[in-house]
């Protein structure tokens, strides 16, 4: 925790900032984007929502009262900037978030960047059809292995209530992919 501190130090200290932000790019950048990817699902929307969440980051890091590690705050920015940035899409286009998921899904076969097979798509359509809570707790566990606490701390929820949702989410995965 010490090396955290003294790293934010760097970031927020005029001269040290800009080598100290391309080592959070350097640290961050992949896992954030792929984070960022299993919600928003299409590779150049990913690209902006990732751009937009460091932008953030270097703006709001003075206000990072390291009550959490940063590791945990800069995936919850990523997190509500890909959240916003669907809602957003959804407006715009005049259709649910729910129609905007699934119209992302059939267009992932078309996606140079996603290299899955039908199985994955069925999985695809089975998360989409979960609640967003549910959704974001299974994909932060499923692909990107997050430990209960860590997701706590990026969704601010309770270690209990995470694995009741990922429990509930995995029953409902389970029934779609039987049935589908």
């Amino acid at each position: 925790m010490q090396e955290e501190r003294e790293f934010i130090k760097k970031l927020l200290n005029p001269k040290t900032q800009n080598e100290a932000f391309k080592e959070l790019l350097m640290e961050y950048q992949r896992p954030l984007y792929h984070h960022i990817r299993n919600i928003v699902l299409n590779h150049d929307d990913a690209d902006d929502v990732l751009q937009n969440t460091f932008v953030k980051v270097f703006q709001y890091l003075k206000n990072f009262k390291g009550e959490s590690k940063l590791f945990s705050w800069m995936y919850r920015i990523a997190t509500n900037e890909a959240l916003s940035f669907l809602n957003k899409k959804s407006k715009i286009n005049e259709i649910s978030s729910e129609e905007l998921q699934n119209k992302t899904i059939d267009n992932l076969r078309a996606d140079v960047f996603f290299d899955g097979n039908e199985i994955q798509l069925k999985l695809q359509k089975a998360i989409a059809n979960l609640p967003e809570k549910q959704q974001l707790v299974f994909k932060m566990k499923y692909f990107e292995e997050l430990k209960y606490e860590e997701i706590s701390e990026i969704l601010g929820t309770s270690v209990g209530a995470l694995k009741a949702s990922y429990h509930h989410a995995v029953k409902k995965i389970e029934a779609f992919v039987t049935v589908n």
